[in-house]
């Protein structure tokens, strides 16, 4: 499965569970520190499973909620893992991320890794998820390691809940054909 598609299904499962209030959060909370306008859950988990009965699990350094800003959620290093129906994992890591409830968008920010155990890797530096439509879109370079090469691009705009993948912006793209490709051509 591509890195995007498996990005993209990551990311749509992380919003969806990210937690909504103190009140309604399933999973950990960790230690809460309430510092003005501001609650901050320590090491918050999330773990359970989609509904087609495949595990996940979301955490976080810590996450932050100004309560004159009921709707939006800070997210400090958020970290995923999702299984896939093939039954590949997917991981993905960003330094910080900013969850608006009320428009259902996440923009994940700076060192944003996702990884699949099939072998596909993207490196991001931005990346805004619409939940609501199922859509990515990257304005900020994407690097991109398939199982026979590397794409880079300058824009990535994922739709149809990762059923289409765009790169944009100057793409290029370096494959490697595998051995026994080349074995191949060489008789």
């Amino acid at each position: 499965m591509p890195a995007g598609i498996a990005a993209v299904l990551l990311l749509v499962v992380m919003a969806n569970y990210v937690p909504i209030d103190g009140l309604r959060l399933p999973g950990e909370l960790g230690k809460l520190v309430i510092k003005g306008t501001k609650i901050t859950m320590q090491r918050p988990r999330l773990k359970g499973f989609t509904s087609d009965a495949r595990p996940y699990e979301f955490t976080a350094n810590s996450a932050a909620q100004d309560i004159t800003k009921p709707d939006v959620m800070e997210l400090h290093e958020p970290r995923g893992n999702m299984q896939m129906q093939d039954k590949a994992t997917v991981d993905l890591s960003a330094s910080s991320g900013v969850y608006d409830m009320k428009t259902e968008m996440l923009t994940l920010k700076d060192q944003i890794h996702i990884s699949s155990s099939t072998g596909y890797e993207a490196r991001l530096t931005e990346a805004v998820v619409d939940m609501r439509k199922g859509e990515v879109v990257s304005e900020k370079p994407v690097w991109v390691k398939l199982l026979n090469g590397v794409l880079n691009a300058k824009r990535l705009e994922v739709v149809d809940n990762g059923g289409l993948i765009r790169f944009g912006g100057g793409v290029a793209m370096v494959l490697q054909p595998d051995k026994a490709s080349a074995k191949a051509s060489e008789r």
